[in-house]
């Protein structure tokens, strides 16, 4: 029988956590309402004992992309749509699979299946292929008898996502490319042109302009330490990674690229449009607002928006509006909170927010065309002011020079 880990409170009030057997999540909850616990949280455990895949098949096997969950999305749909029943599907899908981390994945689910459990229930024990919003939609499907629909609106969300996400690479690709490209230039001329241009000026033996010895300074410095210099940008971009992976560095990371010129707005509306979809979706499927709220919050790629988002659902708790909470989180325009209010106060909240999500997709896609136009004059600054401090460096000794021998004529 299955094992599930809780967290809850008990009649004092306190948390308190352990782990309990049960047929599913339901059962283990009446189990702990007995025992005079309010459960917060249930999470399906490895059962004790339970042997999992080999070292050799965990290396060798690729990892379960969004690509893959949204075609099996597609494919539980039209095979739901034809009759199949899931177990079969299931193990249709594996038998056809050529990823080995998804058939182990569908493995892994037809066998819990085949003990009893819930469909939900073995999708939440593979959380590296399905995140809780996949997992909730899912249990929303088993409850209503609505699961082939509610495969469909997932493809279609996963969808959605992908395009979004491909979208928010898309905009922060180019800028990145264009500053990896600088620094590129900037050290190649430091280490092999001006070295060359300062061994000739060494031999006029001439008084050098201070811009040209601040360069020729700053070159010598670098050939003479790169290799220090190397590891001390090692170290940092190593430090970078294990910062942006601790929770205050993840918020501080993802709070920063929303407040990147050009390329940060671009984001912030993809963030903002994926949040929008996953509610209405959610909505949509009968889920309250206050658990979709909580559900979308832990499957945004951005620690920041979570925060804004968790703060809606403690204000749409504490009884105000969805529009007023979404007015104190400050994301949102005044054309959005209108919209938010007419749909609450219509009852077609689901549909507000679908529209909410194409305003805001459109938006991306205009600002993603008109991103190299509203790049290419900060750039043609910056690379105009290398060539500048370049080209002052190099060649006033040289005009120097000819000037004073013009003047000896």
């Amino acid at each position: 029988m299955p094992h599930f880990a809780y967290t809850g409170r008990d009649e004092r009030g306190h948390m308190v956590q352990g782990e309990l057997e049960g047929a599913n999540s339901s059962v283990v909850a009446g189990e702990l309402a007995s025992l005079g616990v309010t459960p917060i949280e249930i999470t399906a455990a490895a059962t004790p004992g339970e042997a999992g895949p080999g070292l050799l098949e965990r290396l060798t096997e690729r990892k379960v992309t969004q690509t893959d969950v949204l075609l099996f999305s597609r494919q539980m749909n039209t095979l739901l749509k034809a009759g199949v029943p899931i177990m079969s599907a299931l193990k249709g899908l594996e038998g056809s699979g050529e990823n080995k981390g998804l058939v182990r994945v569908m493995r892994e689910v037809r066998e819990g299946l085949e003990s009893g459990n819930e469909l939900s229930t073995c999708l939440a024990r593979q959380p590296k292929a399905f995140d809780p919003f996949y997992v909730a939609m899912v249990r929303v499907g088993e409850f209503t008898g609505t699961l082939q629909e509610v495969f469909l609106r997932l493809f279609h969300h996963l969808e959605f996502e992908k395009f979004m996400r491909d979208q928010v690479r898309s905009a922060i690709r180019y800028p990145m490319f264009v500053i990896i490209t600088m620094a590129v230039a900037v050290a190649i001329v430091n280490v092999f042109v001006i070295p060359t241009f300062a061994k000739a000026y060494a031999g006029f033996k001439a008084e050098l302009p201070a811009i040209t010895k601040a360069l020729i300074a700053f070159s010598n410095f670098t050939v003479a330490y790169w290799p220090a210099l190397l590891g001390i940008l090692v170290v940092l971009a190593f430090g970078f990674r294990v910062y942006i992976h601790t929770k205050r560095g993840r918020l501080v990371w993802d709070e920063f690229k929303l407040r990147i010129p050009i390329a940060g707005p671009i984001v912030l509306n993809a963030t903002i449009a994926r949040f929008a979809r996953s509610f209405a979706l959610a909505i949509r499927s009968g889920v309250p607002a206050v658990q979709a709220l909580t559900i979308v919050a832990g499957t945004l790629d951005n620690e920041y928006m979570g925060r804004k988002i968790e703060a809606m659902r403690e204000g749409v708790e504490r009884g105000e509006s969805l529009r007023r909470s979404a007015v104190a989180a400050g994301i949102f325009t005044p054309m959005v909170l209108q919209m938010l209010a007419v749909g609450e106060e219509a009852g077609e909240l689901d549909e507000m927010m679908s529209e909410i999500a194409e305003l805001y997709q459109r938006d991306v896609e205009y600002s993603l065309k008109n991103l190299a136009s509203q790049i290419e004059p900060v750039l043609i600054v910056a690379l105009g002011g290398l060539v500048l401090l370049l080209a002052l460096g190099v060649f006033l000794p040289i005009w120097d020079l000819g000037t004073a021998a013009l003047g000896k004529r």
